[in-house]
């Protein structure tokens, strides 16, 4: 039997690839971090949270450069807040839903509302 987690992993898997994903979209690097910090706070790997990024788009290159997480993403995705990380993949940063994960990292003004 799957664990929440595991079956949200799972179900959550084909959103980045039903809708155009507008993660750090516009970009504001107070909502970013690196996957170093990423993985320091999911107490995961690096190349765990890179696939997470690739797989689940809570992050994505800036210019080219390395993945950048959002922090708003990932406290999504490891609450298993599936319904709350799908709206804010679709470019959702005003419904009270998303705007509590922006609040809860600190950054009520990067909601763009």
């Amino acid at each position: 039997m799957l664990t929440q987690t595991q079956s949200f992993h799972r179900s959550h898997h084909s959103v980045g690839q039903s809708i155009d994903s507008h993660c750090l979209i516009p970009f504001d690097r107070r909502e970013g971090m690196t996957t170093a910090e990423a993985a320091h706070q999911a107490d995961r790997t690096e190349r765990t949270i890179r696939m997470w990024c690739r797989d689940h788009d809570i992050g994505r290159r800036i210019a080219g450069g390395p993945w950048m997480v959002s922090r708003v993403a990932l406290a999504m995705f490891l609450n298993d807040d599936a319904c709350a990380l799908r709206a804010y993949l679709a470019g959702d940063r005003r419904s009270s839903r998303v705007v509590a994960y922006f609040a809860a990292q600190g950054l009520e003004a990067v909601t763009f509302g």
